[in-house]
């Protein structure tokens, strides 16, 4: 296809033309290539066409070609890269992640995907006893949004996003105590690991909502299927961020240029964008196990958290972010 798009447009370069004769018709050769990408077989060993009408429609021709040519290079680029749906990847189990190298698993999108389980059992069958949960891992599937909807009168409520942050959102290589009671509860205190990601998304009406996903310092107890608790979100900002007017918690001016202190920049509409805002905010999460290989330690579940967004360093309300997925993590003695 590309060698027969070259020879149209050499075809179609602009050529000296002399004579009466030549201002009625002109002769080209043509090769077989070409005609087939233009959709029509050669009748001869000549191809004749005149200046005004069939030089027009070979062009017309060869533009539609090209059309096609570049919708086809960008839908394969779009399915070599695999952004052409969530979840496009094989789920893998830990051990096939593991036997991979680098170069299999980059670009594919099995980085940003929890492991999952061959065989266990549809439900938690480990013994009572004190365990370390290692190898946490948290993978969103949904993010949704609370917000108000174009109905007039309408109470706010969850609506679907789009992703605007790329595929590093999923938590992973958490660690902390895990114990089971003899009356079949669990408790799971988080201590370390990537237990942040910063993500954005984008509401239907266009606007953008950044927020920490996270669950730091999170103590959850339960049922295993159905514990959890309140964890730590903190400030999607840190102190040390200056906004577009050098303004900080902890370094830059205090009010914005041209306010001064004690004036204007005391006011309660520009107070609370001069005074940055650093506390953390607290979000809670449900988690239940859906299947467990006690002969492995692999348990694997779903999760749904519920946390505020970004504040702006205090600027603006916060937005309750609904974020629901899978989990796997492994236990040891």
């Amino acid at each position: 296809m590309a060698a027969s798009l070259q020879a149209a447009a050499t075809l179609m370069q602009p050529t000296k033309l002399g004579g009466a004769s030549t201002r009625s018709s002109l002769q080209l050769r043509s090769s077989r290539s070409v005609c087939k990408a233009f959709g029509f077989e050669p009748a001869g060993a000549r191809l004749t066409c005149s200046l005004q009408t069939d030089l027009k429609d070979l062009s017309q021709k060869c533009a539609d070609a090209t059309k096609i040519a570049g919708f086809a290079l960008a839908t394969s680029a779009l399915l070599v890269s695999g952004a052409s749906a969530e979840g496009v990847p094989k789920r893998l189990t830990y051990d096939e992640i593991q036997s991979k190298t680098y170069m299999e698993v980059k670009g594919s999108g099995t980085a940003n995907q929890c492991p999952t389980i061959d065989g266990g059992v549809e439900s938690f069958a480990f013994k009572a006893g004190k365990y370390n949960m290692k190898k946490f891992c948290l993978e969103p599937t949904s993010f949704t949004v609370k917000a108000e909807t174009v109905s007039k009168n309408a109470p706010p409520e969850f609506q679907k996003t789009k992703l605007m942050t790329r595929l590093t959102y999923t938590l992973d290589e958490i660690e902390g105590p895990f114990e089971v009671s003899p009356d079949g509860t669990v408790k799971f205190i988080e201590k370390d690991g990537i237990d942040y990601a910063a993500v954005t998304v984008q509401l239907p009406g266009g606007e953008r909502v950044p927020f920490l996903f996270t669950i730091k310092q999170l103590v959850a107890s339960g049922k295993p299927e159905s514990f959890g608790g309140q964890f730590l979100v903190p400030s999607y900002r840190g102190s040390s961020f200056l906004d577009p007017k050098g303004r900080g918690g902890s370094t830059g001016y205090d009010n914005a240029v041209a306010l001064p202190a004690g004036g204007r920049g005391d006011e309660e509409e520009l107070k609370k964008e001069n005074i940055k805002e650093t506390s953390s905010s607290t979000g809670t999460i449900t988690l239940s196990v859906t299947n467990s290989k006690p002969e492995s330690g692999e348990v694997i579940g779903v999760f749904e958290s519920v946390q505020p967004s970004d504040t702006d360093l205090g600027a603006k309300v916060p937005k309750e972010v609904k974020i629901q997925g899978i989990w796997y993590a492994q236990l040891e003695n």
